[in-house]
């Protein structure tokens, strides 16, 4: 199963010539994360951050950009997992516009503790790994 979700590219995503300026399409897939963690899973970054004391911060990204997206169209975001560890999550995005690929993109995320002072990574909690799963790509 994977989690998808549309973003419009509004004026000021993009650069003078009309198109996406590449640092905001960082933002798009960060924003993706976020909305899988609330909408899919059931656990808003708030909620990671208030009850868990915990966040999901990004240790790694690559991020391959395939085609321009343009002023007013409208995107679609697709996220799978490829890879769960103990602490990590590795996620592969990718972003389709106008009936063509337009980036693709791999991010690595780890459950930190978040306290004051202090940052480490610790185990994802058994009922955010099993729900984590469902998005699990085959193979």
């Amino acid at each position: 199963m994977r989690f998808s979700v549309q973003r419009l590219v509004r004026f000021a995503h993009t650069d003078p010539s009309g198109i996406v300026f590449y640092p905001r399409f960082f933002e798009m897939i960060n924003n993706t994360v976020e909305d899988w963690f609330a909408d899919a899973l059931g656990f808003s970054f708030a909620r990671l951050h208030q009850e868990f004391s915990a966040g999901v911060p990004t240790v790694h990204t690559d991020c391959s950009f395939l085609s321009p997206s343009r002023l007013g169209e409208v995107l679609t975001f697709t996220l799978g997992v490829a890879k769960i560890g103990r602490s990590s999550i590795v996620l592969e995005i990718e972003a389709q516009g106008r009936e063509r690929p337009c980036l693709r993109a791999g991010v690595t995320l780890v459950y930190t503790r978040v306290e004051p002072g202090k940052l480490e990574s610790t185990p994802l909690p058994p009922e955010l790994r099993a729900a984590i799963e469902h998005y699990q790509i085959p193979g």
